[in-house]
């Protein structure tokens, strides 16, 4: 029977090493958004919302009163909703949004959040402003700024569209 051996540090690979400088920073980017994403967990646990539940009320309450085809805020969440009509039907259950086919166009159904939805926004606002400082207050403006741009460039050949309230 061989010896067993001793990989050496010529053959041993460093912990720190990554296949390219891609790979280096997408974990680099996983890693921050597992750390930072422990926090919105915390809190939307207590309003019993998920992130992408929030994101939606949050995209309608931009355009309130008026509401938003189905399928246009699918295209602006920020991460994709897979069952856009499941995470609007536990919306309606909450009596948080209403949706309506179109006279028109019955094809079209229309989302607008409802007043329960705007009171649960207002309710987690200083939550929200809370978490958002623990997560990345200690940067600069400045360094916000950079970051904000370098990460709209990164997903820029990945979107179809251009997504206003998240880029520069």
């Amino acid at each position: 029977m061989p010896a067993m051996t001793t990989p050496t540090a010529d053959t041993r690979r460093s912990p720190r090493h990554f296949d390219s400088p891609e790979q280096q920073a997408f974990l680099n980017l996983w890693r921050t958004y597992d750390r930072l994403r422990q926090y919105e967990d915390q809190l939307f646990a207590q309003y019993d919302v998920t992130p992408q539940q929030y994101n939606a009320l949050r995209l309608l309450r931009a355009g309130y009163p008026a509401g938003l085809p189905t399928l246009r805020l699918a295209e602006q969440l920020v991460s994709r909703a897979p069952d856009i009509t499941r995470l609007l039907d536990k919306l309606e259950q909450r009596g948080l949004i209403e949706r309506v086919r179109l006279s028109d166009n019955r094809r079209i159904v229309e989302v607008a959040i409802t007043a329960a939805g705007l009171e649960l926004l207002e309710t987690m606002a200083e939550g929200i402003r809370e978490c958002h400082q623990k997560q990345l207050g200690h940067l600069s403006a400045d360094e916000l700024r950079r970051l904000t741009e370098l990460l709209a460039a990164a997903r820029r050949p990945h979107e179809k569209s251009a997504s206003p309230w998240l880029d520069t």
